[in-house]
């Protein structure tokens, strides 16, 4: 019942969005805004479609009917309850399902935001790019990516679960929707791009629009990178949490564009410059986001994440070059008129600063773009296959973040126009000391090498910028005062220093070894820490058998495991972590008796190998993103008065 009542759902959805396109595409054909009113109709049946087959998958899950093709595959009884609902996005088929139910929610509250003026041309296109992508997903539903294909279970039949990865840690419950949520958000600013294009409406009235649905998608991205990094470090047990993973690349390349957008929009509601710019980084933006579900979900690249292979990656690839030969082609008709008489009176102006700024995100982007996508384009050349490993990434982009800390702090402080040295110094005082005080600080503490010294002196110097700002809001207006997108995204900026301080950190100086024991009592002293073996313990789940190793440390006992899960064996890592706002102290299992043989861990069989990490203000990286997220909320919220209007009046202050 399920796989048939869930095809039904696939099916009136695909007919919905390519309905939604007709009527749409109809009505701007023909100049005909009740056709194009009409096709809200299509939107709620797309809502029910989308939610319908999301309900009747969980349904299967839940209930674990093994008719489904889907469930038997990834679905299992002895799954956990939490798990048992997150295995609808731990595979490919599932994973399309959430991303059409994202998209469609976002379809809907476009109609919903703009239901008194549905017959305006430029939602009018909004709605029919929204259509066509639905369209797209609804297609790789019903076809190389059907969920509710049928299978015939055998008596007591039971399937192998999701992958153990996937259900080692209650963030996996959270991460993949959240990053979806961003994801498929930028469809929305995307659309909008292409309305302008299509409309000839290239003027600055459709920025405030996209520039609200980029916030909260980009807002989504970045908790969803954060949860991800998060899970990474307490499930894989090797001391990390960014590895420039493929698919970490995939989710960091839109969140790169989408935070340059962010900034230059400002430029082109001041000043009406950047226009080709901004409208490129949108369509970029959305183009990245299909690139990355092509390397997600398509198989081409190893990567910790990629847990299927499929066929629907030349689908995926073709529509990803289709975005890029649409939006080109539209910028390219409208060339003309996107041109703008405007100019940047001084570089050293906020003007200045922010186009430096992008340039600086652009290349960034593009690093992590070639580090990403070459071994595809090696093998597809020579058939080698090939890695990029993380040498390349952290020296190219280290310098790019260095720079970009530094404009985090000087941009604000700039004005518009051409700016006074006298000012600017003014401005950057306390910035400045505070930087240099950091780093005073640092090499005091043990900080050694030119690299992360710096970084925690440009960190703190574009804190220090964010702090100054926001303390000037606070005098002028009280706690209204760090309310609107100025405040907001300092707010940010003091996140994103948090996060660069904490990384470069806890990269930088990580202390990491290996230890056997044999007998209770063993000890060994590693970084000002003892520790002692104190036993094994065996525990049966449902879904795995854990075996804990007890070690005390510092009087602190700590029970790292190694779980098995039964079905192909398994053997998965749950480390065991000790978090101040100092630094980290994590223990992870390598070897029990009887699960890995001496060839494969260099002991002796029977010995217990431990692994002992540990690293500074790994927890400042959680908290930096958790700052990050109020800003964003923050920088959603209208401030007191007009944009410009408070940019005129803070200019005057400060001046003053």
């Amino acid at each position: 019942m399920n796989a048939n009542l869930g095809t039904v759902f696939v099916a009136l959805g695909l007919v919905a969005s390519a309905a939604g396109v007709a009527t749409v595409a109809g009505g701007l054909a023909t100049r005909t805004p009740s056709l194009v009113v009409r096709s809200r109709t299509w939107a709620w049946i797309l809502a029910v479609a989308a939610v319908g087959q999301v309900v009747v998958m969980e349904r299967a899950l839940i209930t674990r009917d093994f008719t489904v093709a889907f469930v038997a595959e990834h679905g299992s009884h002895r799954t956990p309850a939490l798990f048992n609902v997150a295995t609808l996005w731990s595979a490919l088929e599932g994973s399309i399902l959430l991303w059409v139910l994202i998209l469609v929610g976002y379809l809907v509250l476009v109609v919903h935001r703009f239901r008194d003026r549905l017959g305006d041309p430029m939602v009018g296109w909004t709605l029919l790019v929204m259509f066509t992508v639905c369209a797209f997903f609804f297609f790789l539903l019903a076809g190389p990516a059907q969920p509710f294909g049928k299978f015939e279970p055998w008596v007591g039949y039971d399937g192998p679960g999701p992958n153990p990865l996937l259900q080692n840690h209650v963030l996996m419950a959270f991460h993949p929707p959240v990053l979806y949520l961003g994801y498929v958000g930028f469809t929305v600013p995307f659309a909008l791009a292409v309305a302008s294009l299509a409309t000839g409406r290239l003027g600055e009235g459709w920025l405030l629009e996209a520039r609200r649905w980029t916030l909260v998608a980009w807002g989504c991205l970045t908790v969803g990178i954060i949860l991800g990094a998060w899970w990474s470090y307490d499930v894989l047990g090797w001391g990390g949490y960014w590895a420039w993973d493929p698919v970490e690349n995939a989710s960091f390349l839109p969140w790169l564009t989408g935070t340059a957008y962010l900034h230059s929009v400002m430029v082109q509601e001041r000043q009406g410059m950047l226009r080709v710019w901004n409208l490129s980084l949108l369509c970029s933006t959305f183009a990245l986001t299909i690139l990355g579900t092509f390397i997600t979900r398509s198989g081409v690249l190893e990567s910790v994440h990629a847990f299927t292979e499929s066929g629907i990656g030349p689908l995926l690839l073709g529509f990803f070059a289709l975005v890029v030969a649409t939006t080109v082609g539209l910028i390219a008709w409208r060339g003309d008129a996107l041109r703008t008489p405007g100019s940047i009176e001084s570089p050293v102006s906020r003007t200045g600063a922010f186009l430096a700024n992008n340039l600086l995100f652009g290349a960034f982007a593009f690093v992590v773009l070639l580090g990403t996508v070459f071994p595809l384009l090696v093998e597809a050349a020579r058939g080698d296959r090939i890695a990029v490993g993380n040498p390349y990434f952290e020296r190219m982009t280290m310098p790019v973040g260095f720079a970009l800390l530094f404009l985090m702090a000087v941009a604000p402080a700039l004005p518009w126009g051409r700016g006074a040295t006298e000012v600017l110094s003014t401005r950057l005082r306390w910035p400045a000391v505070a930087g240099a005080v950091a780093m005073v600080v640092a090499v005091t503490l043990g900080s050694r090498g030119w690299a992360p010294t710096l970084a925690v002196g440009l960190g703190s110097f574009a804190a220090g910028g964010a702090i100054r700002h926001l303390v000037l809001a606070v005098r002028a207006r009280g706690l209204r005062g760090l309310v609107g997108r100025s405040s907001g995204g300092m707010v940010v900026h003091v996140g994103v220093a948090v996060v660069a301080v904490a990384f470069a950190c806890s990269s930088a100086f990580v202390r990491q070894a290996e230890f056997r024991f044999d007998e209770v009592g063993d000890s060994a002293t590693f970084a000002g820490h003892e520790l002692v073996f104190d036993g094994l313990s065996t525990v049966e789940l449902s879904e795995k058998t854990e075996t804990r190793v007890a070690v005390v440390v510092d009087g602190d006992r700590f029970e790292p495991a190694i779980s098995v899960f039964p079905f192909g064996g398994q053997t998965i890592g749950t480390p065991a972590t000790r978090s101040t706002v100092r630094d980290d102290l994590q223990l992870a299992v390598l070897a029990v008796p009887d699960s890995l043989d001496s060839d494969q861990n260099g002991s002796e069989p029977g010995s217990i190998v431990v692994r002992v990490t540990v690293q500074p203000l790994v927890a400042w990286l959680w908290i930096g993103g958790a700052v990050m997220a109020i800003g964003t909320v923050l920088a959603f919220v209208p401030g007191a008065g007009s944009p410009t209007g408070r940019a005129k009046g803070r200019e005057r202050e400060e001046v003053a």
